[in-house]
C-alpha cells in the first residue's frame, strides 16, 4: 500500500535528478511509476484504442 507522503516523495527524487514529471502511475503491485513529460502515456485503453482507430482513419485518407 502506498500513501501520499510516498508519491511526494518520488516526484520530488524525480524533480531532484532533472526529470521534467509528466505524471505518476500507481502499478496494482504498489509500485510508484514517475513518467516524464516527454514520454507519451495513454491515459486509458481506450485512449490507446481510439489513437489505433484514429491512425487506421488517416491512413485510408
Amino acid at each position: 500500500m502506498f500513501r501520499q507522503a510516498d508519491v511526494v516523495r518520488a516526484v520530488k527524487a524525480a524533480r531532484a535528478s532533472g526529470l521534467d514529471v509528466g505524471g505518476i502511475e500507481i502499478a496494482p503491485d504498489g509500485r510508484i511509476i514517475v513518467h516524464s513529460q516527454a514520454e507519451k502515456v495513454p491515459a486509458s485503453p481506450l485512449d490507446e484504442w481510439k489513437a489505433k482507430r484514429d491512425a487506421r482513419a488517416a491512413e485510408g485518407s
